[in-house]
C-alpha cells in the first residue's frame, strides 16, 4: 500500500501545489555553503583592499587659481543699476579698429549696449560684509537679478579691488529641495526598500568621496581603487537593498564576472587606442597638479563604476526572473530556465543599452553640435580622442551589460536547479520532521 502525505491544517500546504509569488524559499545548507565559500573570500579580500589603500583624506596643495582651483566664498546682490556700457569700458575695441573678428564685433556691440552694475556683498569667510560691483554686459549668458544668491572666486594675489569676482550662482535651496522631491518620492513608493535604497546610495556616496577620489589622488593605482570600490559598493547596495539572500548573492556573482570582463575590455581598448585620457581643460588641471596619476587609468576607473550602477539593475532582474519562474514551476530544469530567463534578457537588453547610449550621447551633446557645426565627417569625429572616449566607454559598458544577461541567467538556472532542500525532510514522516515536503512531489513508500 502506498501513500502520498497530505497538508493538515496545522501543516502549510506544499510549495508545488501552491501559486503564491512571495519572497522564493531559502535553499538548501549545501548550497549557501558553496555561495558562502566563494563570497566570503571575495568580501574579505575587498575590506583589505580598503584597509590597505585606504587613503586618509585628500593630499593639499597650493591653489592655482585656475578654473575649479580656486577659492570661494558666498554672496548676494544688493543692488543691480543700468548704466552705459561706453561708460563703464565694459569692452574695448581692437587697437587696430578692425570691427571685422568676432571680438571686434563683440566689443562694439557691448559699447552701444545698456549694461547692469551689479553690487555683491560678500557673505561668508574673513572678508564678510564686504562688497564689490560686477559689470554684466547685455549679452552675458547670465544675468543678475537684486536679491540672488552667488558664487565669488577669491584672488588674494589680485589688487584689492580685483580680488572678487562672480563666477557662478548659488544653486543650494534647488538642489536640496529636488533632492528632497526624491527621497520622499522613493520612500512614498518604495517604503522599507526605498529606506534601503537611500541608505545604500549615501555609502555609495561615502566610498567615492572618502575613498574612491582621496586614494587616487594619493597617487594609487585608479584600477585597482575602482575595482575595490566598486566592489564594496557593489556588496553593501546588494545586501542592503535586497537581502542576505541566496538569490541577491548569485546577483553579486554575476556583476562581479561582468565589472571584471568590463575592466579587461577597458584596458584593452584603451591601450590599443592610445587613449591618454586627458581630453579637457578639467583633465588637464588634475594631471598638472598631480602629475602622478594615471590618467588612463583614471579612464578606466570612470567606465568600471560608471558601469556598475546599471549592471546591478540587469543582475537582480535576471535573477528574480529565474526564482520567480522556479516557483512558478517547480519542474523545470536548468535548461528550460535558462531558456526562459533569456528571453526575458533580451528585452532587458534592448532597453538598457539603448539607455546607456542615449545617456552618453546627451552628456556629450554639445561637443556633437561642435563636430557639426564644423561640418566633420563621422571618421573624424570618432577618430579625435574627445569623442573616442566616449564610444569606448558606451561600447565597452554595453558589453560588460549584454554578458551580465546570459551569465547571471545562468547561474541563477544552475544554483536554483541544484537547489534540493526537500530531500533530507522527505526521508522521515511529516509529523517527524515538523516540516512539509516540499517540491511538489509526494514521496511514496511502502507500508
Amino acid at each position: 500500500m502506498t501513500y502520498s502525505p497530505t497538508p493538515s491544517p496545522q501543516t502549510p500546504e506544499p510549495r508545488g501545489h501552491s501559486h503564491s509569488h512571495g519572497p522564493a524559499a531559502p535553499v538548501s545548507q549545501h548550497l549557501r555553503k558553496v555561495i558562502a565559500a566563494v563570497l566570503i573570500p571575495f568580501a574579505t579580500a575587498v575590506v583589505v583592499g580598503l584597509v590597505v589603500l585606504w587613503p586618509g583624506g585628500a593630499p593639499g596643495h597650493e591653489r592655482t587659481g585656475v578654473g575649479f582651483d580656486r577659492q570661494t566664498e558666498q554672496g548676494k546682490v544688493v543692488r543691480v543699476e543700468k548704466v552705459n556700457c561706453k561708460d563703464v569700458n565694459a569692452a574695448q575695441v581692437p587697437p587696430t579698429g578692425d570691427t571685422s573678428t568676432p571680438e571686434g564685433r563683440e566689443a562694439v556691440n557691448a559699447q552701444r549696449g545698456s549694461c547692469e552694475k551689479a553690487t555683491i556683498e560678500v557673505t561668508s569667510g574673513k572678508d564678510k560684509g564686504r562688497t564689490f560691483t560686477e559689470i554684466v554686459q547685455p549679452d552675458a549668458s547670465r544675468q543678475l537679478d537684486k536679491g540672488q544668491g552667488v558664487v565669488v572666486a577669491y584672488a588674494p594675489d589680485a589688487p584689492r579691488d580685483l580680488q572678487y569676482s562672480v563666477t557662478d550662482v548659488d544653486r543650494e535651496l534647488p538642489m536640496v529641495l529636488l533632492a528632497g522631491i526624491f527621497a520622499l518620492a522613493v520612500v512614498l513608493v518604495g517604503r522599507m526598500k526605498g529606506v534601503m535604497a537611500l541608505i545604500a546610495l549615501a555609502v555609495s556616496f561615502a566610498v567615492l568621496t572618502l575613498f574612491i577620489l582621496p586614494a587616487i589622488l594619493q597617487g594609487s593605482n585608479p584600477l585597482i581603487v575602482a575595482v575595490i570600490g566598486a566592489s564594496a559598493i557593489m556588496l553593501v547596495s546588494l545586501y542592503l537593498c535586497h537581502g542576505l539572500t541566496a538569490r541577491t548573492s548569485v546577483a553579486a556573482l554575476g556583476t562581479l564576472i561582468s565589472l571584471l570582463l568590463t575592466g579587461l575590455l577597458g584596458s584593452l581598448f584603451i591601450g590599443w587606442a592610445s587613449m591618454t585620457g586627458n581630453t579637457d581643460d578639467n583633465t588637464g588641471l588634475i594631471h598638472g597638479l598631480y602629475p602622478n596619476i594615471d590618467m588612463s587609468g583614471l579612464l578606466l576607473a570612470g567606465i568600471i563604476i560608471g558601469s556598475l550602477g546599471v549592471l546591478d539593475d540587469v543582475t537582480v532582474t535576471q535573477t528574480s526572473a529565474v526564482w520567480e519562474l522556479r516557483q512558478a514551476d517547480p519542474g523545470m530544469g536548468p535548461r528550460a530556465l535558462y531558456r526562459a530567463g533569456i528571453r526575458i534578457g533580451r528585452d532587458h537588453i534592448a532597453s538598457v543599452v539603448n539607455t546607456l547610449v542615449l545617456a552618453y550621447a546627451g552628456a556629450a551633446l554639445p561637443l556633437l553640435l561642435l563636430f557639426s557645426i564644423a561640418q566633420s565627417s563621422v571618421g573624424t569625429v570618432a577618430n579625435s580622442e574627445l569623442v573616442a572616449v566616449e564610444i569606448v566607454r558606451t561600447l565597452v559598458g554595453s558589453i560588460g551589460l549584454v554578458a551580465a544577461v546570459p551569465v547571471t541567467t545562468a547561474l541563477a538556472s544552475l544554483v536554483v536547479s541544484a537547489d534540493r532542500p526537500g530531500i533530507a525532510a522527505a526521508d522521515e514522516s511529516p509529523a517527524r520532521s515538523g516540516s512539509p515536503v516540499r517540491g511538489g512531489r509526494g514521496r511514496r513508500r511502502k507500508k
